[in-house]
């Protein structure tokens, strides 16, 4: 078994090894994923762990359409060729971390929506929630990469999944200092900072959005996943996955 598939069978063994351990959300049966409680005070503004949430109420227009954002830092590191040892040459190394969500609305339709698979939503129709597009490398400023909720179209949305996931040339999640921000207009912005990590598993689950008598539910997940399959039972989406790559850029 090569290097790879070591890690990843390790990673599978540690998703799945308390199957018993059902996920707890809703009445899904899938297995829960890795949760880490960070001890950080800056982990985010108001929800500080798994399991915290804050909600929002809509003023008496309802919501303005708001963002859910994630920013990432590139990561340098040492050449490890020959010229390298010699000169301590140091390259960049553009990381590509997506942002996507899975979604429900309240007449029980279901899907996701990341650059994968080129799921980049809809934000005059269902499901009212849009993709900026595919920030591949993080050098950009700001939020590179973010998806915009159509807050007049909120009451057609049941819950919002949003999860980050390394797609390629990511060492490490301590190394790009990932940052989710939700700005809803009017409202103090809302940030989760993963400073709690598993670097064996490539998918974080980081938060939630329910609709809760027409206002935001907004509650703190901080879960690990080898896959987005794996993340998919847990929270009792039950959507069809199949593997596949980006189209080249």
């Amino acid at each position: 078994m090569s290097k790879k598939e070591n890690c990843s069978a390790a990673s599978l063994e540690k998703a799945t090894e308390s199957i018993v351990d059902f996920s707890g959300h809703g009445a899904s049966l899938g297995a829960a994923g890795y949760r880490v409680a960070s001890d950080h005070p800056d982990n985010c503004e108001f929800l500080a762990g798994p399991g915290d949430s804050v909600a929002i109420s809509p003023g008496k227009d309802g919501f303005e359409s708001f963002m859910i954002g994630v920013a990432w830092d590139n990561i340098s590191i040492e050449d490890s060729g020959l010229f390298g040892r010699w000169f301590k040459k140091v390259r960049k190394v553009g990381v590509d971390l997506d942002i996507g969500c899975l979604y429900e609305m309240q007449d029980g339709t279901r899907g996701s929506i990341q650059a994968f698979g080129e799921k980049f939503g809809n934000f005059n129709e269902a499901p009212f929630i849009s993709l900026s597009g595919d920030e591949r490398t993080g050098d950009a400023e700001g939020d590179d990469e973010y998806l915009l909720v159509n807050g007049e179209k909120w009451k057609d949305v049941k819950r919002v999944l949003v999860y980050i996931y390394i797609y390629k040339g990511a060492l490490r999640w301590s190394e790009l200092h990932p940052q989710i921000v939700v700005d809803v207009p009017g409202e103090s912005d809302l940030y989760v900072t993963l400073s709690a990590h598993d670097d064996a598993l490539s998918l974080c689950a980081v938060a939630e959005l329910e609709n809760v008598r027409g206002g935001i539910k907004l509650t703190n997940r901080t879960e690990y996943f080898p896959g987005h399959e794996e993340m998919d039972r847990a929270f009792g989406y039950g959507l069809a996955w199949a593997d596949g790559q980006k189209n080249p850029v």
